[in-house]
């Protein structure tokens, strides 16, 4: 099974390889890592000393060959290590979203100030011994903010960020365009790193291929590509969520088979995995283990290409959407762990609306929005990712597709291979995919600009961004930005995502749980989460 978050591109077309990691692995592998070693490490590490002192082993349903630099990457695996590895100013809940002080010592008293002042944490220390300093954090927001540097977290940050000014060696001030209470839970995304490493020459490259040296409470001992990533305590950590485990080895399984196999049964090598088959969870719950589901923005969505007809006519989009049984996608694909899409944000979102146009299965309604466009005889080859629960929901949607008279064609491919196309700027039709921004958090704006704007890299995929409609909605996009009124702000995203819902370019067909399984005889603490990959700072030993 691919990498989900690598359905999901940055904001730049010619950067997104290098922000997924699909970029030449041999050419990131060959940069010369300090951390990383020639070889794969034995992925059977599960010793270190029996009790407390054994090592915890973890099975990612992931590539870990994705770009690691924080800055960039959308990768799951390397995101979730970086949240062991790496501090922001603040961090918040892998769970609520909540903030809490990382580096920082206190979160900003008033959300809705124009500056917030942080002091840096005493003693704290980068995984090399070296302290962190104020310098380190303009170091990294320098770089997000740099126009003439193209990083995923821009998109993040540049709208209502100005500038971060070190006022001295233990404190900062970050300086907003305008009040943006949003951006106080956005900090996590901005992880601190060492300045005297990454701003030497060929550090942001060492960054992507996996060279990570933060100040969090697990320092990363070795990265195999393709293999595993092994870690352990760091012991001059003294932040607020300090390791459990004296030492962890990160398997990266792609595959869905040797991966519950590696969890399963009385000699399991593994005491937690994420990523879990539907299908298997009966297997692994009679084994004993706890499977849980975490239920968030992940979906699969169609994109379609505007400048090809009759994908121009919002009367087809509407169609199309309208005649999938999404009822039958959850009971048969998704095994009941799904529901049908009644906004762009699921339904547990604190800013969710149900949308004004909610594309229930209407087969009749969608045969009269194509006879109304004067469509007829319609063929469709659905371009797709090969993520094995997409590839599983895939037949539906032909079935039903068929049923209203619309020959259809299924071309499931390797996600690089699909998004290739994309950035080629080569002609579809019709685009079914895996996305999951709640990786990032769960405000809206946020999610909504990660898939939508002018400059948006989706937006070039659908060639859609000259339309008026698009325009008008882009502009309503910033005025809810700038919105100060908490209130005023929910109600002017609702509206505009009736306007997305309605115009069905880039939407979600059916949003879906992420299963994790663990031994709870051997762990505690640990919470499913509704985007990819773990969070182990508040697990232990049971």
């Amino acid at each position: 099974m691919r990498d989900v978050t690598h359905d999901v591109p940055a904001l730049h077309r010619r950067s997104f390889l290098k922000y997924t990691g699909a970029l030449s692995a041999a050419a990131a592998v060959s940069a010369s890592l300090s951390a990383c070693s020639s070889g794969p490490q034995s992925t059977n590490e599960t010793g270190g000393g029996g009790g407390r002192n054994r090592t915890l082993t973890a099975v990612i349903g992931y590539g870990n060959d994705g770009s690691w630099d924080p800055t960039q990457t959308a990768s799951a695996f390397c995101m979730a290590a970086n949240n062991h590895i790496y501090e922001g100013l603040l961090d918040t809940d892998p769970i609520s979203r909540e903030p809490y002080a990382a580096l920082a010592t206190q979160v900003p008293a008033d959300p809705n100030a124009t500056t917030w002042k942080f002091t840096l944490r005493a003693g704290a220390k980068f995984h090399d011994g070296k302290p962190v300093t104020a310098d380190d954090v303009v170091f990294v927001f320098d770089r997000i903010l740099d126009p003439k540097t193209q990083t995923l977290a821009k998109g993040f940050f540049a709208s209502w960020l100005k500038e971060v000014r070190k006022i001295d060696a233990q404190n900062v001030e970050l300086v907003l365009k305008f009040p943006f209470p949003d951006g106080i839970s956005r900090l996590t995304l901005a992880k601190i790193m060492p300045k005297h490493v990454f701003s030497q020459p060929g550090g942001w490259e060492d960054a992507i291929a996996g060279k990570a040296i933060g100040s969090g409470p697990y320092r990363q001992t070795a990265h195999h590509p393709k293999s595993n990533t092994t870690f352990e305590a760091f012991a001059d950590y003294n932040g607020p969520r300090k390791a459990a485990f004296k030492k962890m080895n990160w398997l990266t399984i792609v595959d869905a088979a040797p991966r519950v196999a590696r969890i399963s049964g009385a000699s399991a090598g593994a005491q937690i995995a994420d990523n879990i088959p539907y299908a298997n969870i009966g297997q692994l719950e009679g084994g004993g283990l706890t499977v849980a589901g975490g239920a968030g923005m992940n979906n699969l969505f169609l994109m379609f290409n505007t400048k090809h007809k009759p994908f121009d006519d919002v009367r087809v989009r509407q169609a199309l959407h309208y005649a999938i049984d999404t009822g039958k996608m959850i009971e048969v694909a998704l095994k009941g762990h799904g529901k049908p899409a009644s906004s762009f944000l699921n339904e547990a979102n604190p800013t969710y609306r149900r949308a004004k146009s909610v594309y229930d299965y209407d087969p009749d309604k969608a045969k009269a929005l194509l006879k109304e466009a004067g469509v007829s005889g319609l063929k469709i080859e659905i371009l797709a990712v090969n993520v094995s629960w997409i590839v599983d929901c895939l037949p539906t949607i032909k079935a039903s597709w068929d049923a209203i008279g619309v020959k259809t064609t299924l071309s499931p491919q390797e996600t690089t291979a699909v998004f290739t196309k994309m950035d080629q700027k080569q002609d579809y039709q019709v685009v079914a995919a895996a996305s999951n921004p709640n990786q990032f958090g769960l405000d809206a704006d946020l999610i909504m600009h990660y898939n939508y704007g002018p400059e948006n890299l989706w937006m070039q995929y659908t060639r859609w961004a000259d339309n008026s409609i698009a325009k008008a909605l882009f502009k309503d996009m910033d005025r809810a930005t700038r919105e100060p009124d908490a209130e005023k702000k929910k109600t002017i995203v609702q509206d505009y995502i009736d306007v997305v819902a309605e115009q069905a370019v880039l939407y979600p067909v059916v949003h879906n749980e992420l299963m994790t399984a663990w031994n709870p005889k051997q762990l505690s603490g640990i919470r499913a989460q509704p985007y990819p990959g773990i969070n182990l700072l508040q697990a232990k030993w049971a």
